[in-house]
């Protein structure tokens, strides 16, 4: 029997997987590198906090995470202001903070599991998050060397802070958000996207993999299919989140091979307080006899393994191992 790191692999590369990757089971994203594990942002539901950039956030009930508040909250109300007003978040920390997330890291199997920081938002989304969706969209047309000069500075931040995670840590993988659609449509227009994003992820990207990084998964809960070319570009192994109304048969036939996909199951659909197994079993054999056994990790588009209403995640993962013993 393959491990899950292998079976992982097999499946991404075309190979010979002995079952269904499933769900989250090969990934573990340990928020005690020391950005995550002392950012101010709010983990429990309720909570209202101010993160390290300056961004209000709340998580209210019902959602799967916390949402940044604007309004008199807003910190770039002006976006000609930027520089005035945006700080990123320290890059020095406490040798202890780094001692305590080694200890962390250690406690699991890198052998049988990738394990490295989530990283999150991301570039797009700490633009809405600074200022707000509609002032940001429309920002791309008003100021565009403004939003290019932000992004720029917060790939800066990243670049730099990542480097850090890399020497003290020895990650595997990097699972990053940033949500870049609606279920209907993607934000920004491809071509808007290719301008002002592609080169700076794949910068990004490059800057991971230099520092060892050998796995890159990247949520986006949306539709993005319009995006898929441009995600290979930026060196994505895995797009997680891709709903069904990306058409994933047609991903994995026109791109399996290039970039593999973590989805199928969506949560607006099963994630509800009146769900069942039945349903979700039936979700779930649509995504695996659909897409078939390689290029598709079936999943919950969720970005993280719990679901809003308890027991749907594990009840997902129930039907997945079913379907694993019926077609493999």
């Amino acid at each position: 029997m393959l491990t899950k790191k292998q079976n992982l692999l097999e499946t991404i590369k075309g190979g010979a997987p002995d079952r269904f990757v499933n769900q989250y089971e090969f990934v573990e994203t340990p928020y005690a590198d020391p950005f995550n594990a002392t950012n101010p942002y709010p983990f429990t539901l309720g909570e209202e906090t101010v993160d390290y950039w300056g961004v209000a956030w709340r998580w209210p009930e019902g959602t799967p995470g916390a949402l940044p508040v604007h309004g008199e909250h807003t910190l770039i109300k002006d976006i000609r202001q930027w520089r005035d007003v945006l700080k990123a978040p320290p890059l020095d920390y406490a040798p202890e903070l780094w001692e305590a997330a080694k200890a962390e890291y250690a406690k699991f199997d890198h052998n049988e599991i990738f394990v490295g920081p989530m990283m999150f938002p991301g570039l797009f989304e700490l633009l809405h998050c600074f200022m707000g969706m509609e002032e940001a969209l429309t920002a791309f047309y008003q100021y565009p060397e403004e939003v290019k000069g932000i992004i720029h500075f917060c790939l800066e931040w990243e670049c730099a802070y990542l480097q850090q995670v890399a020497k003290h840590l020895a990650p595997d993988v990097v699972f990053h958000h940033d949500d870049w659609g609606s279920e209907r449509s993607t934000l920004i227009s491809p071509k808007m996207f290719e301008e002002f994003f592609l080169e700076p992820y794949q910068k990004l990207y490059g800057c991971y993999r230099e520092n060892g990084f050998q796995l890159i998964i990247h949520h986006s809960d949306s539709y993005a299919v319009t995006l898929v070319p441009y995600m290979i570009e930026m060196g994505i192994d895995i797009w997680q989140g891709a709903t069904k109304s990306n058409d994933l048969p047609a991903l994995i036939k026109e791109y399996g091979g290039q970039i593999s996909f973590m989805a199928g199951i969506d949560q607006t659909v099963v994630d509800e307080a009146n769900w069942t197994k039945e349903k979700i079993a039936k979700e779930v054999r649509w995504a695996c006899e659909s897409c078939g056994k390689h290029y598709l990790i079936p999943c919950q588009t969720q970005g993280a393994p719990f679901s809003i209403y308890d027991g749907v995640y594990d009840a997902i993962s129930e039907a997945i191992d079913a379907m694993s013993k019926e077609m493999f």
